[in-house]
């Protein structure tokens, strides 16, 4: 890709965090949309859970895929593509007549999504090559996320009490079309020198690893014990298959390699287990404020508000600490405040008082907002650029399996703790252990992230460089 002056690089980024800004923006105002598309559609808890994981799961499948097809083919073209999926998808969930239907769509949206995020990431670090700058460029990308977060529930909630669900899906036309119209006019294409080969086998296994473990946790308060036994056995024969054919492959869709450096491997964990939180969180809230609240979703939406406010302001800020004093600190930040705010809930009710609602959201918005600029940084820093769509890929991966892992997760706990009991009286109660799960996850981020930050941490990185034999990823593992 030919140097780009100051101001098209600003313009490339905008361009990217357009894409970025439709996909968070779909699943903040779903959230809110839950409970209207519940009734709607006469659809189950367990059928709520789909509509957002069939999404989440298509994504987390797809990414890499889609990352490595974009160093090949050209980067324009497949996020054009994903532009275009994307767009289309969006148009036809909002004309789903059941909720068979709109699980189909929303896949159909995540086919184009999984084209959309890593393509832009990768992108945008082989735009801002300097790292200082590409810490900056990747803290207005989380920022963007923070933009989704406040408002997805403000719009979402408008737009269901005044015209209805369907509604929300409307929003990503405009947005869709003006970025594809700016891709086409000012992003240049670019690709990898080498790019990785296709690695259908590797592919196929990440398929059935996600979607039989998945299957697996969101039925399984309502399938039979040997149902759900057979699908986590089918989740492992899958893994066991991908951890012994992927390492013996040239060029695999999933470079096991990697994972010897310790800041990739945490970020990894990081982000699964931020975006866990994060996805059984925003399924609780939802949940409470309007089923057992009985918030209308605008009215919902305008209590979220805080913990999103809280999103937008930290995500530059975290952004500016990567670039300026590493990883550590944000981690440090994310972690104490997730955990702070999972522990408020789970041994507090703080649900049940507005003042400790409120703080508690406060908290989680402050974790949240410090997480993703050192996850991205890290992951993408550690890997040469010329595979930066793989890097970006393995990175939102990560988020994607989390989110899925973490609504498939908690609704199965909290469909438990609700069994046929009134929703109302035994909401608080059921989510307990839910709310210690997402404060497990907080701890996780605060351990991992300390371990995976310090010098010994960068001397695995090092190593790692020099296993893999490559002068470029010695000297973007050297910046990070």
């Amino acid at each position: 890709m030919p140097e780009l002056s100051p101001r098209r690089r600003r313009l490339v980024l905008a361009i990217c965090c357009m894409s970025l800004l439709i996909v968070s923006l779909d699943n903040t105002v779903l959230n809110v949309a839950l409970p209207s598309m519940q009734k709607d559609l006469h659809a189950s808890l367990s059928g709520m859970q789909w509509t957002i994981d069939a999404y989440t799961l298509v994504l987390a499948a797809l990414l890499m895929l889609a990352g490595s097809t974009a160093d090949r083919i050209g980067r324009r073209k497949v996020f054009t593509a994903g532009l275009v999926v994307f767009t289309a998808g969006s148009v036809l969930c909002s004309l789903a007549p059941s909720l068979e239907a709109l699980v189909a769509f929303r896949t159909i949206q995540a086919v184009g999504g999984s084209m959309l995020n890593p393509v832009a990431m990768s992108i945008i670090t082989n735009t801002f090559t300097d790292p200082r700058e590409r810490a900056r460029a990747i803290g207005v990308w989380g920022a963007v996320v923070g933009i989704s977060m406040a408002a997805g529930p403000l719009v979402g909630g408008l737009l269901v009490d005044s015209v209805g669900w369907r509604s929300i899906f409307w929003i990503n036309l405009p947005v869709g079309l003006a970025a594809l119209l700016l891709t086409l006019r000012y992003v240049p294409e670019s690709r990898a020198p080498k790019a990785r080969r296709p690695d259908p086998a590797g592919q196929l296994l990440v398929i059935v690893l996600l979607g039989s473990l998945t299957y697996a946790i969101i039925e399984a308060p309502h399938s039979g014990t040997g149902r759900t036994l057979a699908l986590g056995g089918i989740a492992l024969v899958a893994l066991a298959a991908l951890l012994w054919y992927e390492p013996r492959r040239d060029e695999p869709l999933i470079d096991l390699r990697f994972f010897r450096s310790a800041p990739f491997s945490g970020a990894t964990v990081v982000a699964v287990s931020a975006f866990a939180a994060l996805g059984g969180f925003l399924f609780l809230s939802t949940l409470y404020l309007q089923n057992v609240r009985g918030l209308s979703a605008l009215h919902a939406g305008l209590w979220m508000l805080p913990m999103a406010a809280m999103t937008f302001v930290c995500a530059p800020l975290s952004g500016r600490l990567v670039g300026s004093r590493g990883p550590r600190l944000p981690l440090l930040v994310a972690g104490t405040a997730m955990t702070a705010s999972g522990v408020l809930f789970a041994a507090f009710e703080a649900e049940t008082a507005d003042v400790s609602l409120v703080i508690g959201y406060v908290l989680f918005g402050l974790g949240f907002g410090f997480v993703n600029a050192p996850v991205t940084n890290t992951a993408v820093s550690g890997m040469p650029r010329a595979q930066a769509g793989v890097a970006a890929a393995v990175a939102s991966t990560s988020r994607q399996i989390g989110q899925t892992l973490g609504v498939a997760v908690i609704g199965a706990v909290l469909a438990a703790g609700v069994g046929t009991s009134s929703y109302r009286d035994t909401f608080v109660q059921a989510a307990r252990p839910a709310w210690w799960i997402i404060a497990a996850c907080g701890l996780t981020v605060l351990v991992v992230g300390t371990l995976t930050s310090g010098p010994w941490a960068r001397r695995s990185a090092e190593r790692t460089a020099r296993r893999l034999d490559s002068p470029e990823i010695r000297e973007s593992t050297a910046t990070s």
